[in-house]
């Protein structure tokens, strides 16, 4: 991360990275298919996700099954890794390439809470919304987090983040779930 940070990422390469680390080529490679995998790794958060939500008890809310999750992931992920998640972010938002990396995990996240909301018998388009809106929560948390100077934890940018969506979400429907539009 100190190179990626100190040279950029397009500049920083393979060699650069062992030589910093102490490691072989081979070794790296036994570990990354390339430079990108050290900002991204495996599919760990996907499975942590499916893991989760096949876990959690069939009578909890839809909702609240994301909201404790995210909580969870929030504590024990992302919250004892605070500075190096922010050098991280700092790079990744500096280079395209990984930009769009962070998104296809943003989308196999999305999928993965999708399929297991399926699998907990939810409707597919039940299952669409909830995967969005947890993968929006997390990153809209997320941001405010990392962009936060206090000791503020990300569960309580969740817990905002979830009250704003409430907020502008609200219970505007009618008995079909359709709004109608406000007169003026």
């Amino acid at each position: 991360m100190e190179l990626f940070e100190e040279r950029g990422f397009t500049a920083t390469t393979v060699p650069d990275i062992v030589e910093r680390a102490g490691l072989t080529k081979r070794t790296f490679f036994r570990y990354f298919s390339d430079k990108r995998e050290v900002f991204f790794g495996d599919d760990e958060i996907p499975a942590i996700a499916t893991r989760m939500l096949a876990e959690a008890p069939l009578d909890v809310p839809p909702l609240d099954v994301v909201l404790v999750g995210l909580r969870t992931l929030a504590q024990q992920r992302f919250e004892p890794r605070r500075s190096a998640i922010r050098t991280a972010r700092r790079v990744i938002d500096a280079e395209p390439a990984l930009r769009e990396r962070d998104l296809r995990k943003q989308a196999d996240l999305r999928e993965a809470v999708r399929a297991g909301f399926v699998l907990r018998g939810e409707d597919p388009l039940t299952a669409v919304v909830l995967a969005g809106v947890t993968v929006e929560l997390f990153e809209a948390a997320l941001g405010q987090w990392l962009a936060d100077d206090s000791d503020t934890p990300l569960a309580e940018h969740l817990d905002a983040a979830t009250q704003r969506i409430r907020s502008v979400v609200g219970d505007g429907g009618t008995e079909t779930g359709v709004s109608r539009p406000r007169s003026a």
